[in-house]
């Protein structure tokens, strides 16, 4: 099951979004435009249906609350809304689910924030319509969803267990070498990646041992005089490292810890180790950072691979600024969403027809798509 749709209103940046989302989508526009904000409403879904301590009211406390979720240039309707549409492959006609969620803030005494509508569609039929009668007759039930509710979503949970398994990382290589060091707090859900090794860890042998063979591989032909990968638990501490043979005159004087990585090599190695254990909904924010073009351009063929080869419909969404990675020829056009600023915040479109006839004429995303996301007073910044 993959999303196929998305549509908002007064979410952050945007006023608007209706906008199809393929098993590969791309996101591009210019710093400022909401490639992140696009990101969060799948984050915010998810947060909703966490098993432990998730829900409405801590998504939208832990996002500083409804003035920062609420788009600065909202008028009527007040509602912030965020509808997803799901089926089985993107290709299929037919709609699985629809799932539609609307809130406000109540507007007086505790200043609560109250659902306006939540609706579940299974195909044609309208399976939930809130608020009921219940709801009418005791308020405080609008503050929370039923898709967070074990006893209110059993005939609708799969979409309550798609979105809670949805993943996002944007893997910050410096907090996870130097954690210890800076003391930082780990954010829920680890976005930044500080938990990666105890992820590592908690995988089984032998499922750890094949995906490291498989990075390995990857390894050697992207990171010169790379040798081999292992997993090692310290003997004193019993905390979790990833140890990385060199090509060396001394043939055990190679080994080296995650903390002498470079940041391209963790970057690549978290990217590789997500693309295999993925199996639902995977957000990925500027994949290309610290990487050299030329694995960079090959990230477009190693997501490729990592969709063709899983078990279950996976489903990718990639923003990015790269010409190397949108330089790859296998991009599909359909698949990218141009964000554009517009009078009031940002507008979210498809490619056009006559964009996508010039891809098929054999222009790359890069040549046609991503010089409309360059600011048109850019050349300007030189003379600062």
């Amino acid at each position: 099951m993959i999303v196929t749709h998305i549509r908002l209103r007064n979410w952050k940046n945007f006023r608007e979004v209706d906008a199809p989302i393929r098993d590969r989508t791309y996101l591009l526009g210019a710093n400022a435009t909401g490639k992140s904000n696009l990101l969060d409403a799948f984050r915010f879904i998810r947060d909703i249906c966490k098993a432990q301590g998730g829900g409405l009211q801590k998504a939208i406390v832990d996002r500083g609350g409804i003035p920062k979720l609420r788009c600065l240039h909202a008028r009527r309707p007040p509602e912030v809304v965020l509808e997803f549409e799901l089926k089985e492959t993107v290709d299929d006609d037919a709609v699985l689910w629809r799932y539609k969620i609307a809130f406000k803030p109540e507007g007086k005494g505790a200043q609560r924030t109250l659902i306006t509508q939540e609706q579940v569609w299974r195909g044609d039929v309208l399976i939930l319509d809130r608020p009921d009668s219940d709801d009418k007759k005791d308020k405080a039930r609008l503050t929370q969803t039923h898709l967070e509710q074990i006893q209110a979503n059993s005939s609708f949970r799969d979409i309550a267990n798609f979105f809670s398994e949805v993943t996002y990382l944007h893997l910050v290589p410096q907090l996870l070498k130097y954690g210890d060091l800076i003391g930082g707090r780990r954010i829920e859900g680890d976005p930044f990646g500080q938990g990666f090794l105890e992820s590592v860890a908690k995988t089984t042998n032998k499922t750890r041992e094949a995906r490291l063979r498989r990075i390995e591989k990857a390894l050697q032909l992207a990171v010169p005089r790379f040798k081999q990968l292992r997993f090692q638990k310290d003997v004193v501490t019993g905390h979790p490292h990833l140890e990385a043979l060199y090509e060396h005159y001394r043939p055990n004087a190679g080994w080296q810890r995650e903390d002498l990585f470079s940041d391209g090599t963790l970057r690549l190695l978290g990217l590789l180790w997500l693309l295999i254990e993925n199996n639902s909904l995977l957000l990925l924010e500027e994949p290309e950072l610290s990487l050299n073009d030329g694995i960079v351009h090959q990230i477009p063929a190693m997501i490729q691979r990592a969709l063709r080869e899983s078990k279950r419909p996976k489903q990718i969404i990639i923003s990015t600024h790269s010409e190397a990675l949108l330089s790859n020829p296998g991009i599909d056009g359909r698949g990218v969403l141009l964000l554009e600023p517009v009078k009031e915040g940002t507008s979210v479109r498809a490619l056009s027809e006559a964009e996508l006839n010039a891809l098929r004429t054999g222009f790359s995303v890069a040549e046609v798509v991503l010089p409309m996301t360059r600011p048109k007073t850019v050349e300007r910044l030189g003379a600062f």
